[in-house]
């Protein structure tokens, strides 16, 4: 049982990424409280799944490349559907993208020429997916609740900001760390030493 227990993160992470369907569909239908309630309960998991992690120590490496990738899965394929219903202003939704394939591309080259990507998400990367969170609510809610409809110029400037910010945060910071491991690596070679695992 405690076997068990120690998935449930990852089993909501997976959740997460099978509700990326539902909501597409509600969305291309023209379905609102559907997308609403759906998107809503995703919005939800992403808290919940990383809180069991830290609370219990469930953590695992799989467990902090899943729960990335499903926010990025979820929060994209919403970008572009309510991009392309023009409900969302297509420089911004290719903005969320371009930050995330940057993201993406940059963990896989580290993860071939240097190692395991340490799964440490950035207090502004953490920011950024709150704030894409909030606007796309907004969107979705503003067909059924009108005062909500006032918050969305403010938080889709503050997604901009945030994706900006974040991404040049990621570049940089994992930038850093593949030049000190190339280093460390290259002292290590120097002395004919090996580098423990």
């Amino acid at each position: 049982m405690r076997r068990w227990l120690r998935q449930l993160p990852n089993i909501i992470s997976s959740i997460r990424i099978a509700l990326v369907v539902p909501i597409a569909l509600a969305l291309a239908h023209h379905r609102p409280l559907a997308t609403l309630w759906l998107f809503a309960v995703a919005a939800a998991s992403d808290g919940l799944d990383g809180f069991l992690a830290r609370r219990f120590g469930w953590q695992s490496e799989f467990g902090g490349v899943l729960d990335p990738v499903a926010d990025k899965v979820m929060l994209a394929t919403v970008f572009v559907m309510l991009a392309l219903l023009g409900n969302v202003p297509v420089w911004l939704a290719a903005a969320v993208i371009a930050r995330d394939s940057v993201i993406v591309f940059g963990a896989v080259s580290y993860r071939l020429l240097i190692g395991p990507v340490p799964a440490r998400p950035s207090r502004i990367s953490k920011l950024n997916t709150a704030c894409q969170i909030a606007f796309l609510l907004s969107v979705i809610g503003a067909q059924q609740i009108a005062w909500v409809s006032a918050g969305k110029l403010p938080l889709g400037a503050l997604v901009l900001v945030t994706v900006v910010v974040s991404g040049i945060d990621y570049v940089l910071v994992y930038g850093r760390q593949a030049a000190a491991e190339t280093r460390a690596r290259q002292e290590i070679a120097g002395t004919g030493r090996t580098k423990p695992v």
